[in-house]
């Protein structure tokens, strides 16, 4: 019997990357955020997801969920960030990690909302419900972003005024980021919204988008135009459908990576 008929299979190479969580910030008790190592090899557009998971336990199979990159394509570190879920089969146990835990990443990011799926413009909409902020997080702090548009709008609409994470981060902190903080304080406008609680900008952005309180909010024309405007979609499914609606009632078309367009949303996370 030749040595060849006797050799161990080859290993089958992971399709998933184990990474050291580096930190975790609870912005109260439904949301967190936290950051982990980022692998040397791995690549991605602002923008794009991945999936994220934790072994399985007593041995069964990882648990999965996509999640937005909420880091910029040159970060050094990978920033995700979460809802907490009771009962959730990923969240109730990822919101438990801590510094030095480690967490399983997939290889191959993908997405939609990228800056590549949209035709040029001058004013460029991010508008997120909850969570959807994430993306925002990482096409505000691409350098590419300034150059193709000159106004950035980021929209965040939330139940609560503690819903806001990352308030003071694009209200003031983004200014003094070394690579495009003098570019976001002059083109970036953050313009957040709470449904459940008294604030300054209440209500839906979709309400206020088909009362034009926030085109009169920004000094801007009412409505959207496709010969200006470029928007992109994430957070809830009732927004994002709704929103999507508004924008082709003004004549903007979606786009895609393979054929870029007024306006994107993440199908991967509406179903």
């Amino acid at each position: 019997m030749s040595d060849a008929s006797t050799a161990a299979p080859p290993v089958k190479a992971s399709p998933f990357h184990n990474l050291e969580v580096l930190w975790v910030r609870h912005w109260n008790d439904q949301l967190f955020s936290f950051g982990v190592k980022r692998p040397e090899d791995f690549r991605f557009r602002s923008g794009e997801f991945v999936m994220i998971g934790l072994p399985g336990e007593d041995g069964g199979k990882p648990v999965l969920r996509a999640y937005s990159i909420a880091s910029p394509f040159w970060a050094e570190e990978l920033e995700f960030f979460s809802i907490k879920v009771e009962d959730g089969p990923l969240t109730s146990r990822l919101q438990k990690i801590v510094a030095g835990d480690s967490v399983l990443m997939g290889k191959k990011p993908t997405g939609t909302l990228v800056l590549d799926a949209l035709t040029g413009g001058e004013r460029l909409w991010l508008i997120g419900t909850g969570t959807g902020l994430a993306p925002w997080l990482s096409v505000a702090r691409d350098p590419e972003t300034y150059s193709r548009f000159k106004q950035v709008i980021v929209c965040h609409t939330v139940r609560n005024v503690g819903d806001l994470a990352y308030r003071d981060f694009f209200a003031h902190e983004i200014h003094d980021d070394p690579l495009i903080g003098d570019e976001a304080k002059a083109q970036l406008t953050y313009y957040p919204t709470v449904t459940r609680e008294r604030f300054e900008t209440p209500g839906r952005i979709t309400d206020r988008i088909r009362s034009g309180d926030v085109f009169a909010d920004l000094q801007l024309p009412i409505g959207f135009s496709p010969n200006s405007d470029r928007v992109m979609l994430c957070g809830s499914m009732a927004m994002i459908k709704e929103t999507g609606e508004l924008l082709e009632s003004y004549g903007l078309k979606e786009g895609s990576n393979a054929e870029p367009g007024d306006y994107v949303l993440e199908r991967a996370f509406v179903g």
